[in-house]
């Protein structure tokens, strides 16, 4: 009997966590053994760089491929216009129900704070672990993620910077860069609308083409997670086994904090605005994108994982091609449901250790700040790290460096679980307009 692709995921996994567990173990006794360990790890870790490379390969011409195909079947600019507007106002809804739930709890635990004091032992982890970490590559990526938010600036100019990215100057190096997606995107949309205003018998060469292009980058998305359990494991072996320490212990109550308001979100919040606004039973949509969301999870990229939502939103959940196709990669690049409600408790997190008052008015600007940047720094790399950093600075915020380093620590799990949370978001924005769009999608 076969098993299905998800159970194989699920049993990778499991595998990798405890595997990871008696590696740690084993490393700890010392001995030679942890000379093997170390070895195993390392090339755990190749494996699973291997898999993220194959996913990531077919990004460009999947996105370049889908996109054209769909949108030169929405009938020109009216039906683009009507879906573009439709998916805006659906990201805009998602993030902000986000972004509220996450300050709601981080206000309720208060994970910052004892007794309704700044916990002195979680700050001093802060300085601890900045003075003695060992871990130079996680310095470097805050130090980066700081110089990359004073480059962008302010929140408002920040912003505008998205609308700059936005417009390649060069597609061929847009495609070859995975921080320009988004322009990769436009010049898409740009071409297929263009595509769409020359006569049919003229194009349809060309958008035949670009169809059979699609179907082959969708037999190779197949190829590619056939391998899927494999690189799983190898990814999830070497987190587990680096996972740890005192400053996991001093973060744990933060730790539960985000896990708790991303599983609200993921199994309350986005399930309730599918029933209402589609009218499909949640659980089937679950059903659908299982494969999808533990892939999400696996490899912590939304982009990486951009094959298997594509894949999962059309063939399990009923979304036609062309809306598939135009929501999926934008949802990829701009939509971030998790990132931002992470960003806002990460954030007020932060100015309950450091002891810093922050109004209602202060938080409102966190929240707009959360929304604005889950936007604007999507095409970043480590865009979360310099969201909160920019959020810090303009809030001003004291030990914004010192803090995120931190952070740092427990922040892969947390973006294993955040990127979950956006690949289902994006997900249920295409079922959603799909719906609207009289598909008949996942009936309830």
């Amino acid at each position: 009997m076969k098993i299905k692709p998800h159970w194989q995921i699920l049993l990778a996994l499991a595998l990798a966590t405890v595997t990871g567990l008696l590696f740690r173990n084993l490393a700890a006794s010392g001995g030679q053994a942890g000379g093997f360990v170390d070895g195993v790890v390392s090339f755990s870790a190749d494996v699973g760089k291997l898999f993220l490379n194959l996913l990531k390969m077919i990004i460009v011409p999947l996105i370049v491929s889908s996109v054209i195909s769909g949108i030169t079947s929405l009938h020109g600019m009216k039906g683009f216009g009507r879906l573009l507007g439709k998916t805006a106002g659906f990201y805009a809804l998602t993030s902000l129900l986000a972004i509220c739930l996450g300050l709601v709890l981080v206000n309720v635990i208060q994970p910052g704070l004892t007794n309704g004091e700044p916990n002195e032992k979680i700050r001093m982890a802060f300085e601890n672990h900045k003075e003695s970490s060992a871990d130079e590559a996680a310095l470097k990526t805050v130090q980066e993620a700081k110089l990359v938010g004073e480059e962008q600036g302010g929140i408002v100019k920040q912003l505008t910077g998205f609308f700059v990215r936005m417009v390649p100057t060069n597609v061929f190096a847009a495609a070859m860069d995975n921080g320009q997606m988004l322009g990769l995107i436009f010049f898409s949309l740009l071409f297929a609308i263009a595509m769409t205003r020359l006569p049919l018998q003229q194009v349809s060469p060309l958008r035949d083409a670009f169809v059979a292009l699609n179907d082959v980058m969708i037999l190779m998305t197949q190829w590619i997670m056939a391998l899927a359990p494999i690189g799983v494991y190898a990814l999830i072996l070497p987190v587990v086994y680096k996972t740890g320490g005192d400053i996991f212990q001093a973060l744990f109550k933060y730790f539960a904090t985000v896990l708790l308001a991303l599983g609200l979100h993921l199994f309350v919040v986005m399930p309730l605005v599918i029933k209402v606004l589609a009218g499909v039973n949640p659980l089937d949509h679950f059903k659908a994108m299982r494969t999808a969301l533990l892939t999400a999870f696996s490899t912590a990229s939304s982009s990486a994982t951009l094959p298997v939502t594509m894949r999962c939103v059309q063939d399990n959940a009923g979304v036609s091609k062309s809306t598939a196709s135009f929501t999926i990669p934008l949802g990829a690049t701009v939509n971030m449901d998790g990132t931002a409600l992470y960003e806002c408790v990460a954030v007020i997190f932060v100015a309950q250790v450091m002891g810093f008052d922050m109004s209602m008015a202060a938080q409102f600007m966190v929240v707009i700040s959360a929304l604005l940047t889950s936007v604007g720094v999507a095409g970043i790399p480590s865009a979360s790290l310099v969201a909160i950093m920019i959020i810090l600075t303009s809030s001003k915020i004291p030990g914004a460096e010192t803090a995120v380093v931190a952070l740092l620590a427990v922040d892969r799990l947390l973006d294993m679980a955040r990127t979950a949370v956006n690949v289902f978001g994006d997900s249920c924005a295409a079922l959603v307009i799909a719906k609207s769009e009289g598909e008949k999608v996942l009936q309830g």
